[in-house]
């Protein structure tokens, strides 16, 4: 599925952050601590939340009760912006992958402030353009690709190679069931690729979590 979504080029030198600390009543940061929930499926979509440090993940489950990893979003992400299109329950949960602050903006507010800042304005609809031309890049993905590939450019998309920030030196713990939710396979497979992976020098562990190197995109981009 959606591992980690591309930031978005700033509008000129606009801080989000700084402009979202402006914008008054309707706003306040609430910290959380890993694996603590967010919001859950079900619950009222009455908020935008914007990551000011740490990573969140995004999951869904279906009515018989299966939970698919959606997504992982990382500082500078938005996220429950369902709620300013009419969304009035949330589609899914959103939990703390690792210690967050996050910053809540109700709804209301944030509508509020994108009429206020052009530039604002800009930078967030440029995000969700972005996030949905990932939509597209992991269909492809998941459609044309094999799951040694997919995993291979997951591990890569959540060390950050290719974005416009330097690589994540290393990668929180993750769960090899979390992995194979993301990749679409199973999680015997995911073992098998991920023993590949470090017996071949691409990855490695250590106590706070993984090391992926840049020659891990030998097996995105061999044919």
């Amino acid at each position: 599925m959606i591992p980690a979504f591309k930031p978005v080029k700033k509008v000129d030198s606009f801080d989000p952050r700084k402009f979202l600390a402006t914008i008054g009543d309707g706003r306040k940061v609430v910290g959380y601590l890993r694996k603590k929930t967010i919001f859950k499926q079900g619950e009222t979509a009455d908020a935008v939340f914007y990551i000011q440090q740490g990573k969140v993940t995004l999951s869904v489950v279906s009515k018989n009760g299966k939970e698919a990893t959606l997504g992982v979003l990382n500082k500078g992400d938005f996220f429950g912006e369902g709620s300013l299109a009419g969304q009035q329950l949330r589609m899914g949960s959103a939990n703390a992958m690792t210690d967050c602050e996050v910053l809540r903006i109700d709804s209301k507010a944030m509508m509020l402030a994108l009429h206020r800042e052009h530039a604002f304005s800009e930078l967030f609809i440029a995000y969700l353009l972005g996030r949905n031309i990932r939509y597209e890049e992991d269909l492809v993905d998941q459609l044309f690709n094999s799951s040694e590939k997919r995993l291979a450019r997951l591990l890569l998309l959540l060390a950050h190679f290719g974005k416009e920030s330097a690589p994540a030196s290393v990668i929180p713990k993750m769960s090899q069931e979390t992995l194979a939710e993301m990749v679409g396979t199973t999680r015997s497979r995911v073992s098998f690729f991920m023993n590949r992976f470090r017996e071949m020098g691409f990855i490695n562990y250590d106590g706070d979590g993984m090391q992926v190197h840049s020659s891990l995109l030998n097996v995105v981009l061999h044919d």
